[in-house]
This record gives C-alpha cells, structure tokens and sequence, in this order.
C-alpha cells in the first residue's frame, strides 16, 4: 500500500500536482482511495514501486513544493485477530439507592 499527499494545499480546488499523483497511481494498475488526509493506492509490489518512482518525478514537475509519502507491506489477515474479541460488559440496570427519610447530614442542626 501507497499513502501520498501532495503539497502546497489548495482548499479550493484539486491542484495540478494532486491530480498528477493520482495518475501515477491509478495508471501503475493501483486500486486508488482519495480521502480528506490524503490518497492511499492499493497493488502489487512492481506496480507500487512504478507509480511511486513517477509520482515523485511527475509531481514535483509540475509545482508540488513537498510530498508526504509512506510505503506498508500488506499481508493476508492473520487467522485470529490481534485484540482478542470479547463481548461487551453489561452497564448496571439500578442506580444506587439514597435513603429518603434520613436527614441530610449537611444540614444545620
């Protein structure tokens, strides 16, 4: 897996240097997510390593000023999970009980 950002940042638009990093990704036969933080692009080992050699090229060829980018190994899921699962505790039903008819010791006697 593939997570980019590309900078500077436009909050009125999708810069140059943004759509020229998608590209990269998604015509290396990468499985591309855009999400608010950033775009994380999902394949096989050459095809990562392709798109990241031309995001990198292309992106700052076209005005990025910087590019935040990380590398992940995925594997297949493990067979059992990596926090044991448990099941949920129950809240308690009653409330605790204040007797009525005895005076409030905060009061002035």
């Amino acid at each position: 897996m593939v997570e980019f950002t590309t900078e500077p940042f436009d909050l009125n638009g999708f810069p140059e240097h943004a759509r020229t990093a998608r590209r990269a990704a998604e015509e290396a036969g990468l499985a591309v997510s855009v999400g608010p933080f950033g775009t994380s692009a999902e394949g096989d080992a050459e095809q990562a390593l392709a798109a990241v050699t031309r995001l990198l090229r292309e992106t700052l060829a076209v005005g990025a000023s910087r590019i935040s980018l990380q590398v992940s190994v995925l594997t297949d899921p493990p067979e059992q999970p990596l926090v044991p699962t448990a099941a949920p505790t129950a809240a308690p039903t009653t409330a605790p009980t204040v007797a009525l008819d005895e005076p409030d010791s905060r009061e002035a006697p």
